[in-house]
């Protein structure tokens, strides 16, 4: 039995990170799988015979006093991705683009 988190077919989160760094993260967040980039702010990710599409959007930035806090709004698109596979995917997914913290 799998232990974890459920994860739609599609979802959206805030997440906080410039494009760049974005950018820089993705090949290795999907951990092998097939990445295209067809468009701007586009990403299409191979799993299995499904596929992942993203879809980001730059926000303002978050102040926190005089920091600043850079934040995109994704969006995630599983098609003919199984729960069982989302769930592995993701939790690779969000634990490489993690930043410091603890």
């Amino acid at each position: 039995m799998a232990f974890g988190p459920d994860f739609p077919e599609s979802f959206e989160r805030e997440q906080s990170v410039s494009e760049a760094d974005w950018l820089r993260c993705l090949p290795g967040a999907v951990r092998g799988h097939a990445l295209a980039l067809p468009a701007p702010a586009q990403a299409q990710v191979s799993i299995g015979a499904g596929m992942l599409e993203l879809g980001w959007t730059m926000l303002p930035p978050r102040r926190l006093g005089t920091v600043q806090l850079p934040r995109m709004a994704v969006r995630y698109a599983f098609d003919g991705v199984d729960a069982a596979a989302r769930r592995e995917f993701m939790r690779y997914f969000d634990l490489y683009m993690q930043r410091g913290g603890g």
